[in-house]
């Protein structure tokens, strides 16, 4: 095939030009911004979540931390945002502009209510402003207004009740926005399919504590000797994104299209959330981190795979992870394997013989005149913990046995003990 690839997709009826959406946060909260984001190459938005007037959004300062891991830099993101502090008017008129200036992208308007009725203004006002689709935010994790975000998100009833109440306001697609702060995604899923959600995105941020100031003992972001249990993202949330889309996805009653958020930076992230059955992905951190430029390399990442393995269109990937998605006890036990170690590629630090005895099977033996490691095959786990910890990349690999190989039962000292205590 040539080099040219489809990125659009069909998403609750609703064409965009590729799947990649800024999700309703800092970095989607004005036409300023977005047109800036449309001009980069990003195919759609939701729009930072909207509110009526009603209730004054005032957010606290600092209202973000970002979270450092030794020397890599925020691999995490704490943030006590709430929703647009702008007024209603003025969203409005942005939705309007950028509509009217950006007919080609997707301008899906995020909206809260604080009352049902409030639900349903704020779905015909956005309605009566052009967007192209409504996310109902059901998940934001530390509103401060009681019966909203999360606290909705989490109750299936009212889930159902202001889902019902956006579609009596609208007829533009609804997508509800999920909270991970549950057990199971699919049971407030299925009650706002039951309400007339069109589709889902999912996840919002996950509740959490990201740092602990040692000076003070304020958890961050320290909001003038204060902190919060608050929404944590980024590149640590993805599995968790993952996962809730996977099982979403595999849920043939639900039937509905999904929207991937949680910890997006590259195109290999945005594919995996295509692979485990999102059509399309939002990101937030990723931005705040490199800025509107990565859809670039997404776009980019994403084509020349398709090239490389003959898939002429994205909406091809959709789901093809979840035919080898299994529950645990259909893994094929009969089969096992060990480590192997290209060991004119080691570097002699040591590390792998420390973690295997530590924290795994005891399979190594140190060759302290050459600085190798010698594997024990019999009594290896194949548990991989050493090639994580191997700063050579490649050089600690998998190897399949034959069927039938056995590994050796370990005898421990608990087992001498038991055998002297019978003499």
């Amino acid at each position: 095939m040539s080099g040219k690839v489809d990125l659009s997709v069909d998403f609750c009826g609703v064409k965009f030009i590729n799947p990649f959406m800024l999700s309703s946060s800092p970095v989607s909260n004005s036409a300023e911004m977005v047109a800036r984001a449309f001009e980069a190459g990003w195919g759609g938005v939701a729009y930072k979540t909207i509110v009526t007037d009603r209730i004054p959004i005032i957010h606290p300062s600092p209202r973000m931390h970002g979270y450092h891991y030794g020397d890599k830099r925020l691999v995490g993101l704490q943030n006590v945002e709430q929703t647009s502090d702008r007024g209603l008017k003025a969203n409005l008129l942005d939705i309007m502009y950028l509509k009217k200036h950006y007919p080609k992208h997707v301008v899906m308007a995020s909206i809260m209510g604080f009352s049902n009725q409030e639900w349903y203004d704020l779905a015909k006002a956005v309605t009566d402003a052009g967007a192209d689709m409504i996310e109902l935010n059901f998940s934001c994790p530390h509103m401060t207004v009681e019966g909203s975000g999360a606290k909705v998100g989490q109750v299936q009833e009212l889930v159902q009740k202001f889902t019902e109440t956006a579609r009596k306001a609208s007829n533009l697609p609804l997508v509800a926005k999920m909270t991970p702060n549950i057990t199971d995604m699919n049971e407030p899923a299925m009650y706002a399919k039951m309400g007339g959600a069109d589709g889902i995105s999912a996840i919002n941020t996950v509740r959490g504590i990201s740092e602990i100031g040692l000076d003070d003992w304020v958890p961050r972001p320290n909001v003038y000797g204060k902190g919060a249990i608050s929404g944590y993202s980024g590149p640590a949330v993805k599995p968790i994104g993952l996962r809730f889309i996977a099982e979403m996805a595999l849920n043939e009653e639900l039937g509905l299209p999904l929207s991937g958020i949680g910890g997006i930076e590259t195109w290999i992230d945005a594919l995996e959330y295509f692979l485990v059955g999102a059509t399309t992905i939002q990101v937030t951190t990723g931005i705040i981190h490199y800025g509107y430029r990565i859809v670039e390399d997404m776009i980019e990442g994403l084509s020349d795979y398709m090239v490389s393995r003959g898939i002429s269109r994205v909406e091809e990937l959709v789901g093809k992870a979840l035919p080898h998605l299994v529950e645990t006890d259909e893994f094929d036990l009969e089969s096992q394997g060990i480590t192997n170690y290209d060991l004119d590629r080691c570097v002699g630090c040591g590390q792998c013989y420390i973690v295997c005895n530590d924290s795994a099977g005891q399979a190594l033996e140190w060759d302290e005149e050459n600085r190798r490691p010698r594997l024990i095959e019999d009594k290896c786990l194949s548990c991989m913990v050493c090639s994580f910890v191997c700063p050579v990349e490649g050089l600690i690999t998998y190897k399949p046995m034959p069927k039938g190989w056995k590994r050796q039962e370990t005898v421990t000292l608990g087992k001498e003990l038991e055998s002297q205590l019978k003499l």
